[in-house]
């Protein structure tokens, strides 16, 4: 292996209309309605004057139940609620249920921030922050890469923050949450607990849009430095804040890298590999390793990546390097497994195909195909690593779908382990929207 990125190899037999890019926050549901043109929260303390949201029996009961979220069809008044507002939720009997944020376009018209009365909110905010921070300190363990603040699941709704060693990548999801007090509470209260060289916001316009809040431009909205490198695993990887998807990597995959590497062996196939997390991981393990993406950009990061654990690949590949081909991956794995291609692991972790519900059924559908071909591949013994991001397929739903794929393969799997999300992307019960990522780990045997 030299310090110089290898080729990439293209194959293009046909094209595949699915973008690899992965949908993994859960809270970007929206819809437009009327128009609006610029943000405020509300943070005076709760009294009779302070704004006040109705909602219906069933929204009430679904707080009851305890999520966190009322839907616009469940409000019966809102009239003159300014948009991002600090409101007081209450039932058809006036009872107070607590206080919220509200959203004047989201589908999500209330999301709770708290059961009591909220006096002073920026105080609220910080001490949040605090303790997303505190939490991570104690589960995070062997990265500098990691989810920071996750929205509802830390309680601080419409907020996305994560640490890339000493840059800091934020994104904003509401209207509340995009008000400048917020913003200046949300910046000041993270440098003061971490220091960043720098704090960037990723803008995702599309929610912005559906938000009706103003355009903006992702940017550096502290400090100057805008790329670093990030350890993970003890594996290393180039980050660029300003660059790839949401607020940059697939930090919910982190756990699940060094979980799959303790099985990888042999000859590994990485499907989706995006910019290298499974690839990276599993190389010292195997002899060889082929890491397929139909993200040309991606790869040409992957391949830095790889010259950056030179050593570590050394390891497993010897001399060999991982070979990286830009391509269609279901088009790749029809082929491959009709040429009777046979591999000992193999990693498919797809981008969410179903980010509505309207999407499960073609979705169930992609999911088989993508495993049948590749439990046909593997060899007696073999590993397979199977992912689904798409929180409207359940673990339930994903299981069915691999072990009827199993049976159409004629083939048997003894699973070992069902994983979920890194801890820094923590699950909030009774709120399911918290908890989407399957990552299956199997024994495959014929």
């Amino acid at each position: 292996m030299t310090d110089q990125p290898c080729p990439i190899r293209v194959l293009t037999s046909r094209t595949f209309q699915r973008a690899p890019s992965k949908v993994r926050s859960p809270f970007s549901s929206s819809e437009s309605r009327g128009e609006y043109h610029g943000s405020m929260v509300r943070t005076t303390a709760v009294s009779d004057s302070v704004l006040k949201v109705g909602i219906s029996r069933r929204g009430a009961e679904r707080l009851k139940h305890g999520h966190v979220w009322v839907y616009r069809s469940d409000v019966t008044s809102a009239d003159f609620i300014p948009p991002g507002s600090l409101v007081t939720v209450c039932d058809p009997r006036g009872k107070i249920l607590g206080t919220a944020l509200y959203s004047a376009s989201s589908q999500i018209a209330i999301r709770m921030i708290s059961r009591e009365p909220v006096a002073d909110f920026a105080a609220l905010l910080r001490q949040r922050i605090v303790d997303a921070i505190s939490y991570r300190e104690r589960v995070v363990h062997n990265t500098d890469a990691y989810r920071l603040i996750f929205s509802e699941a830390d309680f601080l709704p419409g907020l996305i923050v994560d640490r890339y060693n000493d840059i800091l990548s934020t994104q904003v999801l509401t209207q509340a949450m995009d008000a400048a007090p917020v913003r200046d509470v949300m910046i000041s209260t993270l440098s003061e607990r971490l220091n960043p060289a720098s704090i960037v916001e990723r803008i995702d316009p599309k929610i912005r849009q559906l938000e009706q809040l103003p355009p903006r431009a992702s940017g550096l909205l502290v400090g100057e430095k805008a790329s670093t490198i990030v350890t993970m695993n003890g594996v290393q990887f180039h980050f660029d804040a300003l660059e790839g998807q949401k607020t940059g990597a697939f930090l919910d995959q982190r756990e699940n890298y060094a979980a799959a590497a303790e099985y990888a062996h042999g000859e590994a196939l990485d499907v989706f590999c995006y910019q290298g997390g499974f690839s990276l991981h599993l190389a010292p393990h195997c002899s060889q390793m082929t890491a397929v993406d139909s993200s040309r950009p991606a790869l040409e990061i992957a391949n830095k990546n790889a010259v950056l654990n030179q050593s570590l690949i050394r390891q497993g590949l010897g001399k060999n390097e991982i070979e990286w081909i830009e391509a269609n991956a279901f088009d790749l794995l029809k082929d491959y497994a009709a040429a009777g291609r046979e591999y000992d692991t193999i990693v498919l972790d797809p981008p969410a195909f179903a980010k509505t519900k309207r999407d499960l059924d073609s979705a169930l559908r992609g999911y088989k195909e993508l495993n049948l071909r590749a439990l046909k591949m593997l060899r007696p013994g073999g590993i397979l690593v199977t992912c689904s991001c798409s929180y409207h397929a359940s673990q339930a739903d994903f299981l069915e779908v691999l072990g009827t794929a199993a049976i159409d393969a004629h083939r048997r799997l003894r699973l070992t382990e069902l994983r979920s999300q890194a801890k820094d992307h923590p699950t909030l019960l009774n709120v399911p929207e918290t908890s989407y990522l399957k990552c299956v780990i199997s024994s495959v045997y014929r």
